[in-house]
């Protein structure tokens, strides 16, 4: 509390000491303890328990709180003492008081009766001095305070003097009684003084009477005698006085478990909230908190829950505002979810069957039937019907306008279907055409991979794969004539312009480019230069291009059109 104020702590010792702070809050842990070895209330705000940083306190405490001018000239302890004589004179002395002859006042502040003749002129009955203390009371309630100076003691004069008056009237009550009870006993008349004494003893009676009725009976004497205690004081919650209800035959809480390490014991507010006995499975007390997390504790707290799961899945609903709202959903929300899983219970079990029924008996199941069936020394049925088991998984399902399950089919590492040999499971089937098309790119597939093999080999015969080119097209995508000749060293040299090209546009970020890196003198590009841009540039419509690149990777040359 206010130990930590002047300390810089980490996430650690930070998240310890709200842990600790809870735990003193709840009543687990001891409350802090300042200077003066008194506890300090845990539910004391933080800006009233932490002292101002210049204080440099480093101990828990509260005397930032007090006054701290402690041991003032205006403290309880300074006070005069009334009615104390100093000194007896004989005689009148000069600047003494002329009505009454003491020193300690002047004549006005006198007070005593006003003599006929002063003491002045008479120098008789001079009146003693008084002490007269010098005391300078700064305090402002101190120097208002009319009881200061009063002795206590005091008091237990009028007391005695009153329980005297008390005793008196009792004896005299009883006196009456006891006459009026012979009178009547004798059954002689009363002369005129018991007439007398009886209606002395009457008023005094009523008047009796009239003051027992300001007396407490002794039933409401004894609700006096009472224990009481204060209820979670300092460990937390609201004060207030109740029955002590415990018998005293049973056991204390805190008699229950010895150890010191075990639950606590707060002997302020008789509590223990944690269990003392842990490890016993019957017992009459497990700690103050079990009351709390009894009864529809636990249906509030899964009503809370699923407020705050709703809040977090974009509904608006609050527990606190519209309570009949959140329980009336959660209901809701309960009914269909015992639906679902209801739901999904019979599916399990009539996918794969209830364990919990009694099975059939041995006998049963290897009876004997009707049914005839013969096999063959291979196992094959030659004559009756064999039914095999049903398999837990669903058969004979065609999707999509298949005749054939999928899996019927298998070629080069890959399942499908057999009516049109699609290896992709949620296709549409073909039927015959979808065959024919296969068959057909198979062979096409074939045919480019035997043209490519004699390509390769025609250039490795011809010394390279750049002699005796012909461009494809002119410089602005128009058709070339057959008179226009290559030079080899020239569209070699284009090449590695653009691969060195590629290369820094790899490396180098576009952004860090300079602003005239694309500029190229107005000049333009040769025939081997555009030769050698159609021969790099990516053709995305071509179905081979993607295959040809995976194959020929470290090819840098024009490969396949």
């Amino acid at each position: 509390m206010a130990s930590a104020n002047t300390l810089f702590k980490n996430h650690e010792d930070y998240r310890r000491q709200k842990e600790l702070e809870e735990a003193r809050k709840a009543g687990i842990a001891p409350a802090e303890v300042d200077e003066e070895g008194k506890e300090i209330n845990p539910h004391i705000p933080q800006y009233m328990s932490s002292a101002p940083w210049y204080l440099n306190d480093t101990r828990p405490s509260l005397k930032h709180q007090k006054n701290w001018k402690v041991g003032s000239k205006g403290s309880e302890k300074d006070y005069y003492d009334r009615g104390v004589k100093v000194f007896q004179a004989t005689k009148f002395r000069k600047g003494a008081c002329e009505n009454c002859g003491a020193m300690s006042h002047k004549t006005k502040d006198c007070m005593e009766r006003p003599r006929n003749k002063g003491a002045k002129w008479t120098s008789k009955h001079i009146a003693a001095d008084e002490k007269v203390e010098d005391i300078d009371f700064d305090d402002f309630d101190t120097k208002r305070d009319r009881w200061n100076g009063y002795d206590p003691e005091s008091y237990t004069k009028i007391i005695d003097m009153y329980e005297k008056v008390e005793q008196q009237k009792q004896g005299l009550k009883k006196a009456a009684e006891l006459e009026r009870r012979f009178a009547k006993k004798d059954g002689a008349a009363a002369p005129d003084g018991a007439a007398a004494a009886d209606g002395a003893a009457a008023s005094s009676d009523s008047d009796s009477d009239q003051d027992d009725e300001d007396k407490i009976t002794e039933t409401e004497e004894a609700g006096y005698g009472k224990v009481e205690k204060r209820v979670r004081t300092t460990g937390g919650g609201a004060t207030g006085s109740v029955r002590n209800l415990r018998i005293r035959e049973d056991t204390a809480k805190y008699l229950l478990n010895l150890d010191p390490n075990s639950a606590h014991y707060d002997p302020k507010s008789r509590s223990m909230r944690e269990d003392p006995q842990p490890h016993k499975a019957k017992k009459a007390f497990a700690g103050d908190n079990f009351v709390r997390k009894s009864g529809d504790y636990h249906a509030w707290e899964a009503e809370r829950l699923h407020q705050l799961a709703a809040y977090d899945h974009g509904a608006s609903l609050h527990m606190q505002a519209a309570p009949s709202q959140a329980e009336i959903l959660h209901q809701h929300f309960k009914t269909k979810k015992d639906k679902l899983q209801l739901k999904n219970k019979d599916t399990i079990m009539q996918q794969y069957g209830d364990a919990a029924e009694t099975a059939p008996e041995d006998g049963l199941l290897l009876g004997q039937t009707e049914r005839y069936v013969e096999y063959d020394a291979a196992g094959r049925v030659v004559k009756g019907q064999d039914i095999k088991a049903h398999s837990r998984y669903e058969e004979d399902v065609h999707p999509n306008n298949h005749t054939s399950v999928w899996g019927s089919w298998w070629e080069g590492g890959q399942w499908g279907y057999a009516c049109c040999h699609q290896t992709i499971k949620n296709s549409y089937c073909t039927g015959e055409a979808g065959l024919v098309a296969a068959e057909a790119q198979a062979d096409q597939m074939q045919l480019n991979i035997e043209r490519k093999a004699e390509e390769d080999k025609a250039r490795e015969e011809n010394g390279g794969n750049l002699e005796g080119r012909r461009p494809t097209n002119g410089v602005w995508g128009t058709d070339v004539g057959e008179d226009v000749e290559l030079d080899k060293q020239r569209l070699e040299e284009a090449l590695r312009k653009l691969d060195e090209r590629d290369k820094k546009q790899i490396e180098v970020d576009d952004r860090k480019r300079k602003y005239n890196s694309l500029q190229t003198d107005g000049e333009m590009p040769t025939e081997e230069e555009m030769e050698a841009y159609r021969m790099k540039k990516a053709r995305d419509e071509d179905p081979m291009a993607k295959i040809i690149a995976l194959k020929a990777a470290a090819t840098t040359n024009y490969d396949f059109v």
